[in-house]
């Protein structure tokens, strides 16, 4: 497959395959293409948009771009949530651990802030001491012993979207719903949740 190519079809407006969208994000992390690529892919798919079948494709590629925690062991309920977010928001840092004195497990990988908003990992990383660089092993007991743990991505969980993550927000192509569904969607799923409670300001 030729990026160029896969660039022009989503610029002419046509719909990717998953073979394209699997090359293209496994070739991006692996380093076989370029910043300057993605970003004009990630242009294309601003104004053009992506369907269910291709946000599907991008969730899919991102997730088996990295490990996936499993937490079957774990006989409770593993719910996440996730917030919109807004320069003040601090519902994840309340609501975890209140939702987890209910026997719920909450595994929560958060990410940084996007444009002028700080994320849940910037907060959490202003206490100190706090640390969200947790291996997936550190993750897992901190579930098995507390019912709730808070990372951030990783080399090893969801990659492609911590590199494609990074990039939106320096190219003004965060406000995409189709990526933004596909970023947090692949996070929730790489993580051991079965069910996401969404928070919408």
């Amino acid at each position: 497959m030729n990026p160029v190519e896969i660039i022009k079809k989503k610029r002419n407006g046509e719909i990717l395959s998953d073979d394209e969208i699997n090359y293209f994000i496994s070739h991006y992390v692996k380093g076989k293409i370029p910043d300057y690529q993605k970003s004009a892919l990630l242009m294309t798919i601003y104004f053009r948009g992506l369907n269910d079948a291709e946000t599907l494709g991008f969730v899919k590629a991102f997730i088996n771009s990295g490990e996936r925690v499993n937490l079957s062991h774990i006989n409770k309920p593993k719910i996440d949530k996730h917030s919109t977010g807004g320069v003040g928001d601090k519902t994840s840092i309340i609501l975890a651990p209140l939702i987890a004195c209910f026997d719920v497990v909450v595994p929560m990988m958060s990410g940084r802030g996007l444009g002028h908003t700080g994320g849940t990992l910037d907060k959490l990383e202003s206490i100190p001491g706090f640390n969200v660089h947790l291996t997936i092993p550190e993750f897992v007991a901190n579930l098995e012993k507390l019912n709730v743990s808070m990372i951030g991505q990783s080399d090893t969980l969801t990659p492609a979207d911590k590199k494609i993550y990074a990039l939106r927000d320096v190219t003004a192509t965060v406000e995409n719903v189709g990526l933004i569904t596909a970023s947090i969607t692949s996070k929730k799923i790489a993580e051991g949740s079965e069910g996401i409670v969404y928070d919408v300001k």
